[in-house]
């Protein structure tokens, strides 16, 4: 069932590339509305899981991949309908196809995990995933920055000039996202220490639980990351904003990902308990 938001976010990044290209405002919204649908059936189909197990389904790595994509999809849809500019939308596109292909091949885990019924858990995951989506829409955000800022520096005002926001745009939405990602990550931090806490103290451990050290890389890359996005935060405000904090985006980003894939999948001792 994974695969029905899957082949819609793939088509809606098909009419997000021709209306790039094109700039036509009938492939724009149509763009939008097949995204949207998208939105709509993987909202569906996670409802459907979450009846199946009797849990919402974030306790594996690629259910919690999924859940990031849904919100990612969610908060670019926002975006689109505060700002009514579509242009981002073929950058955001193969994000989401690509992390939600890795949900569709994977198994689905039907079993409850006990530890993971406290509230503080559904809390500190829930703040991390709205802190990536928020922060992938900063490195997109970012990116479109570096590739705008190059074009004019190089004086060829043409293929990303006609069709992005302008740099001043671009560098406002910058700052939004990663203000709004910081905070949420840094609730999703503070809220893990404490059900970590909590965990530990009971009478029968989980080895993943125990597992939960700045030993671990998983735990390691978060506060790599948190740090990366405070420093953000602090240069912006000493007046290092536009191209500085667009890199600092892209790179913040770049930690974020490799620690949600390959460190979540297959490094991590801790943080995957769909197995």
């Amino acid at each position: 069932m994974n695969a029905i938001p899957l082949l819609l976010y793939l088509a809606a990044g098909i009419l997000y590339a021709f209306y790039f290209a094109e700039r036509r405002a009938s492939v724009g919204h149509a763009a939008t509305a097949v995204l949207g649908l998208g939105a709509v059936a993987h909202a569906f189909i996670t409802g459907m899981e979450t009846m199946a197990v009797g849990r919402m389904p974030i306790a594996s790595a690629p259910e919690a991949v999924s859940m990031f994509v849904w919100l990612l999809a969610l908060a670019y849809l926002y975006m689109e309908m505060a700002t009514e500019e579509r242009a981002l939308g073929v950058f955001i596109a193969p994000l989401l196809v690509a992390l939600q292909a890795l949900r569709a091949v994977s198994p689905v885990v039907d079993k409850k995990v006990p530890i993971l019924e406290s509230p503080w858990f559904g809390v500190h995951v829930a703040s991390l995933l709205f802190a990536y989506a928020s922060l992938a829409l900063a490195f997109v955000v970012g990116l479109t920055y570096v590739l705008l800022f190059k074009e004019i520096k190089a004086k060829h005002l043409g293929f990303f000039y006609k069709r992005l926001p302008s740099l001043d745009s671009l560098d406002l939405m910058n700052a939004r996202t990663v203000m709004v990602g910081w905070l949420f990550l840094t609730v999703g931090v503070a809220v893990g220490v404490i059900w970590t806490i909590q965990a530990k103290s009971a009478p029968v451990v989980d080895p993943r639980v125990q597992a939960i050290s700045l030993a671990d890389p998983k735990i390691l890359a978060s506060i790599v990351s948190w740090a990366i996005y405070t420093y953000a935060l602090y240069a912006r405000k000493r007046g290092f904003g536009g191209r500085r904090s667009a890199y600092i985006s892209v790179i913040g980003f770049a930690i974020v990902l490799i620690n949600f894939v390959p460190i979540g999948f297959f490094l991590t001792r801790s943080h995957n308990f769909g197995g």
